[in-house]
């Protein structure tokens, strides 16, 4: 097989990984608030937004965690393995969710779905593996189209089927009665676990033996250490600590959407789980759509740099104007907020992660190691963003004023304008001529 053959089936199998791994992230939002709900009030608790976000972060907490452990066990032993091994956790820790009788049940099935799924950077290192200036921004794009769709087909599944037996009779006096949100989960698991079956047969190895590093240690404690090490090693380079930062500031203020926005689509506009379905995959399907055609053409013409700030204002905004949706044309309403919200994540993701690319080849440093410190860093805010959109909605919901419903998406947008700020200070790595050029 040539060479430019056996890439090309390389990127569909990644393009197949990150999307079930999106998947896996998707699929609960729907029905995430209304899961809690039900567990929560049966367990006599009332406060719904700060377990909503606590669920996000524990999936988010284990991707802080084991992101440099798959980096490093990847520049260590191949990328092909670690890759493998995430598909197979994604498997069962799904179904496992899905079956959960109690909120630490829960609370523990997302914390080791997000372990597994902590292998996103490897990914993103095994396209630095096999690619060249001339076509990183492109395959980023490929990836980033593969979160978008998804994040489409995710929260679409988690929708639609939530609470079978409510609406198909063949459900009805079955497991998936007692347990209405497993269907959605069996269905992402089924997924997972054909994926795996492809990537055993046609995944080739992008690191080989000779360019492997077996310095980093394998233990976790070591592994924390080694993270703190790395991020601290990284914000000290000009250029990658400051993208580190961007990264942080951008992930923090778009996670404390994932908490809230369905507690006020509940509340303020009266969705269901298939309605809420409905508006993610809306933004899914925008940034597919966005990343799969059009970031390639709008790299050659604007650069990332450009498309990164225009992508940060653009989200920006549309997280500002959620709580603001008229009920009187909600869907109307619903579609601009999401176009914009969308459309921003798409311009700004593989911008992102190509620029950071570039500058890590050009800074000599390993891309394991500084792609995992990155995914760490965007853990660390996928963290803060939704335990803190949890605890803004549980403080502020019954508020009016300053303080209201709407405080916890104004505080995304002010997010956004830090990101926003941080990215003047950032370099453009010129490729042919190996030099920073300051934009």
């Amino acid at each position: 097989m040539s060479e430019q053959k056996k890439n090309g089936s390389a990127l569909f199998i990644l393009f197949l990984v990150v999307m079930i791994d999106m998947i896996g992230f998707g699929i609960i939002i729907p029905f995430l608030t209304y899961f809690i709900e039900d567990l929560a009030t049966t367990e006599g608790i009332i406060e719904f937004g700060f377990w909503i976000g606590l669920m996000l972060v524990s999936y988010s907490a284990a991707q802080f965690l084991f992101s440099p452990f798959w980096g490093s066990l990847s520049d260590r032993i191949g990328r092909r393995p670690v890759i493998m091994a995430g598909l197979l956790g994604n498997t069962v820790f799904f179904t496992v969710f899905g079956l959960s009788s109690s909120l630490m049940m829960a609370l523990v099935a997302r914390f080791f779905a997000g372990a597994f799924n902590a292998n996103i950077a490897v990914a993103k290192a095994y396209i630095g593996d096999i690619s060249d200036h001339s076509n990183l921004a492109k395959r980023m794009g490929l990836i980033g189209a593969s979160f978008g769709l998804g994040f489409t087909i995710g929260p679409f599944l988690g929708g639609e089927f939530s609470s079978p037996a409510e609406r198909w009779d063949i459900f009805a006096n079955t497991i998936f009665e007692t347990n209405p949100y497993l269907l959605p989960c069996v269905i992402a698991s089924g997924l997972s676990i054909a994926s795996f079956a492809v990537a055993m047969k046609k995944l080739p190895e992008s690191h080989p033996v000779e360019h492997r590093t077996v310095s980093s240690s394998l233990n976790p404690i070591s592994q924390i250490s080694t993270m703190l090490g790395d991020l601290k090693r990284v914000s000290k380079m000009p250029s990658l600590g400051n993208m580190v930062m961007i990264s942080i500031m951008f992930t923090y203020g778009f996670t404390i959407m994932h908490a809230v926005l369905v507690l006020f689509t509940e509340s303020g506009l009266g969705f269901n789980e298939a309605e809420n379905g409905r508006v993610f995959a809306m933004i899914g399907l925008n940034g597919l759509l966005i990343q799969g055609f059009l970031i390639g053409r709008l790299t050659k013409k604007f650069g990332s740099i450009k498309l990164m700030k225009i992508g940060t204002i653009i989200c920006g905004l549309g997280l500002t104007l959620i709580p603001h949706v008229s009920t009187e044309y909600v869907w109307l309403a619903m579609m601009g907020v999401v176009l914009l919200i969308s459309t921003g994540n798409g311009l700004f993701q593989p911008s992102f992660a190509a620029t950071l690319a570039q500058n890590t080849r050009h800074a000599g440093q390993e891309m394991g190691m500084v792609m995992g410190a990155q995914e760490s860093a965007s853990a660390f805010a996928r963290i803060l963003g939704p335990l803190t959109g949890g605890l803004v909605w549980d403080y502020t919901v019954a508020k009016n004023g300053l303080l209201s419903n709407a405080s916890a998406f104004h505080l995304c947008g002010f997010m956004m304008i830090i990101a926003l700020f941080l990215q003047f200070n950032t370099p453009i790595v010129n490729p042919a001529r190996s030099e920073h050029v300051e934009e």
